[in-house]
């Protein structure tokens, strides 16, 4: 995972900084009551340790498209869209003799549908509320707050508070309400 990112040096601390709001916003959901059935301490330690691995499938992706520094077109945009089945295939085919099937299943799952929306406005498969992988959702949102507050090639960072209320406000897709008020709580 740190190889893929350092292919573009301003997101090289993405895959770091992720991990570590995936860790806060699960334990807040965790101490919040969230999905208590899910969210055991095992479960968290492999979402942690799974976080790394969402944007894996960028490995598959040009890096004309990934440095590009304007506006894709909707051909590069799909295929920026592919990281996230090309990660879930990858993981799935480098890791299933090496890792138990719990952290499998928590990373292609990570890897698959952290750009899923919880109106169903996301992607790869448009899946909706409930039907998203609870570690998609959580990935989702740190993956989210951490591309608002970074700089990338294509646009400066926004201030953390800026950030918040662009996702709150819906500027950046739907997340789930409950995991919001976590993020919420955590701000």
């Amino acid at each position: 995972a740190n190889l893929i990112e350092s292919r573009d040096g301003e997101t090289g601390e993405h895959v770091k900084r992720t991990s570590m709001y995936v860790d806060l916003l699960v334990r807040a959901a965790k101490d919040y009551g969230y999905h208590r059935e899910i969210l055991s301490d095992h479960y968290i330690e492999l979402l942690k340790k799974a976080a790394p691995m969402h944007d894996v499938g960028k490995i598959a992706i040009s890096d004309k498209i990934l440095k590009k520094p304007a506006k894709l077109s909707s051909e590069e945009f799909e295929s920026i869209k592919s990281h996230t089945t090309a990660g879930s295939r990858i993981i799935s085919k480098v890791l299933s003799n090496i890792e138990s099937t719990d952290y499998l299943q928590i990373a292609t799952d990570v890897a698959m549908s952290h750009h899923e929306h919880w109106d169903g406005n996301g992607y790869p498969q448009g899946l909706k509320g409930e039907q998203i992988p609870l570690s998609a959702r959580i990935m989702a949102i740190a993956d989210v707050f951490d591309a608002l507050t970074s700089k990338r090639c294509y646009k400066e960072a926004y201030e953390p508070q800026k950030a918040l209320k662009m996702i709150l406000e819906g500027e950046c897709g739907s997340f789930n309400p409950l995991l919001l008020e976590c993020l919420i709580e955590l701000s």
